[in-house]
């Protein structure tokens, strides 16, 4: 059956200390009694040590089953205890070679209580770690209760790993969130720029344009202004061409009336259409000129009626 590492020092101890004490002479033994009676004494004390050990050791399985994030604390305990352990088997080898060292030598019980004297020294060291690795079991401990505390509120985690996992896992997404709300953030002030630049551009179109319509406006009244004039102004001449128009019909009609009277006077028909207006004042005229150069021809004093 396989030892665990924990126990393995103590069973080593137990194996290599001796558990009877050889019958020696009386007058040579007693340092030889007073060095096992210090090695009972500190067997006791290592007794009681891996016993507070054992217990410590069960806890901290506990809770470093209930939490993973106190694996790395955990594992520099343990190669403090992996240390411990390897310190207390060169202290069994160095305690065996002056055990042997005795029985060869025992004019050496001085250098034994010298030895002795220096495990009781390491064996202060090893309180005052023990007492070191307690304290950083009493720091540890809150932690360790306030997850026992926190997972007994909830009745969907079975372990502390699950808790640890789960609260992980929201630490991550309320990171991406954040990142995401940046990201937003950062979006929707690009989009207030953008809106604002529009709303700038649109002010300045909307100016632009006020300005062009001031300048239609200013043009429509020139144009409006304009067209009276020239509403004015083909008013006069519509009726000056009214008035030309008729004017002109007297002329035509004057014309006609003189043309008719030159070919009742030739007694001719007349030849010209009516429009001929031109024509007929040509005729006219050559008549007139025709009476005039006859005119001209006659005395002055008998004049010729026509």
């Amino acid at each position: 059956m396989a030892v665990s590492w924990e126990k393995y020092p103590r069973r080593a101890l137990q194996d290599k200390l001796p558990m009877k004490i050889p019958e020696q002479n009386p007058s040579r033994s007693l340092p030889v009694l007073c060095l096992l009676q210090k090695r009972q004494e500190l067997m006791d004390v290592d007794h009681g040590l891996w016993a507070q050990k054992e217990e410590f050791q069960t806890r901290m399985v506990v809770l470093m089953q209930r939490r993973e994030q106190l694996e790395q604390k955990k594992q520099e305990l343990k190669g403090a205890f992996l240390r411990f352990d390897k310190f207390l088997q060169d202290a069994e080898a160095r305690r065996s070679r002056a055990a042997r060292r005795a029985a060869e030598a025992r004019h050496g019980a001085g250098r034994q209580e010298a030895e002795a004297q220096r495990l009781r020294a390491q064996l202060e060291a090893l309180r005052r770690e023990r007492a070191r690795l307690r304290r950083r079991l009493e720091r540890l401990w809150p932690g360790a209760r306030l997850l026992e505390r926190v997972l007994g509120q909830l009745p969907e985690f079975q372990e502390v790993p699950e808790l640890v996992a789960r609260f992980g896992a929201l630490a991550d997404t309320l990171a991406a969130l954040r990142l995401r709300e940046r990201g937003l953030r950062a979006e929707l002030e690009e989009a207030r720029a953008r809106l604002r630049r529009l709303r700038d551009a649109r002010r300045d179109e909307l100016l632009r344009r006020g300005q062009q319509r001031a300048q239609l406006l200013g043009r429509l009244e020139a144009a409006r202004e304009r067209a009276l004039h020239w509403e004015s102004q083909w008013a006069q001449i519509q009726n000056t061409a009214a008035e030309k128009t008729l004017l002109l019909g007297r002329v035509r009609m004057a014309a006609l009336n003189l043309y008719q009277l030159v070919c009742q006077h030739q007694r001719q028909p007349p030849a010209l259409a009516m429009e001929d207006t031109e024509g007929q004042l040509e005729q006219v005229k050559l008549f007139l000129l025709d009476r005039s150069a006859l005119l001209a021809s006659l005395p002055r004093s008998e004049p010729e009626t026509l």
